[in-house]
């Protein structure tokens, strides 16, 4: 089975099996002896920092998560020095593990109520977009389109219907110029994308979404397999647009809550008060009002 199917076993294994791969003895106050045939801790290793026998963290490295316990998982979490990302990441995957009592549902997109663009529209010198959890973007305002024209403009938009972050980064030969720093631009977009899979096992739409990015690009296909997660997303970022040039600019995401279900991201892009990047982010939104609006596609 591909990796981008929903196998829990497979998801729980390769993840567990790259964080440990990623520590040295040396980092968790191990002594080492002899040579080591691979990188990384060896599984025994593992157990005898998270009090368990080698047994038992064998199992679980195979995928054998259902019904252990809290308190197990931290220790494990612990002993992998998982980042808060990675442990949630981790409880997400043995919760998904765990047999259903009844049919398994997926959360629903919902509209993007009316509330939530006024606020969008509200932000007239900030770049401001609402996406879900497979980086579809659902709503945004007048200075997002216009930051983002490369991502609105580009041929896979068109082929879908909606603006998809992850199809324009990894299937568009252009976003390589319109992110600056293009690698962590996809480091970041794959492990998102990854954190939601986790989250929610049985969408349909975002497992076809990998596998089409899995089909059609090596880079995602590398970045996927590094089980790499990230839930919080923030920092500054480099963009290149055709009409101003380079731009220097912060981001916060919060989470906005839609339903008991249905959780979406709201982004916010801004320039440092008196710099370069604030006066040309400041030509955009002047350009931004001179153009018709154009409101992103709604959930279907």
């Amino acid at each position: 089975m591909d990796d981008h199917r929903p196998d829990h076993r497979d998801q729980i294994r390769d993840f567990l099996a790259t964080r440990r791969a990623k520590l040295t003895p040396e980092q968790v106050g191990l002594p080492t002896s002899g040579r080591r045939r691979v990188p990384g801790l060896r599984r025994e290793e593992v157990a005898v920092l998270a009090g368990v026998s080698t047994e038992w963290y064998t199992r679980l490295e195979k995928g054998h998560i259902s019904g252990m316990s809290e308190d197990v998982l931290n220790a494990v979490a612990q002993a992998l020095r998982l980042d808060q990302d990675e442990r949630t990441y981790l409880f997400d995957l043995a919760h998904a593990a765990r047999p259903a009592r009844r049919a398994p549902s997926r959360r629903k997109d919902v509209q993007v109520p009316p509330r939530v663009q006024w606020l969008l529209d509200s932000m007239t010198m900030s770049a401001a977009f609402v996406r879900n959890g497979r980086q579809d973007i659902v709503a945004d305002n007048a200075l997002a389109r216009t930051l983002h024209a490369p991502v609105f403009d580009s041929p896979t938009t068109a082929q879908h219907g909606r603006a998809n972050i992850a199809r324009y980064i990894f299937l568009d030969p252009g976003s390589q110029q319109f992110f600056v720093d293009w690698d962590a631009a996809a480091v970041a977009t794959a492990a998102l994308l990854r954190a939601e899979a986790g989250r929610e096992p049985h969408d349909r739409a975002l497992r076809d979404l990998v596998g089409e990015l899995s089909t059609l690009s090596t880079e995602f296909r590398s970045q996927w397999a590094a089980h790499d997660v990230r839930i919080r997303h923030d920092g500054s970022k480099r963009l290149w647009h055709p009409q101003v040039g380079d731009l220097e600019l912060t981001y916060q995401s919060l989470d906005l809550p839609m339903s008991n279900r249905t959780v979406y991201d709201l982004t916010i892009y801004t320039a440092e008060p008196g710099s370069t990047s604030e006066e040309r982010l400041k030509l955009l939104a002047s350009l931004a009002a001179t153009q018709p609006t154009h409101p992103a596609d709604q959930p279907r």
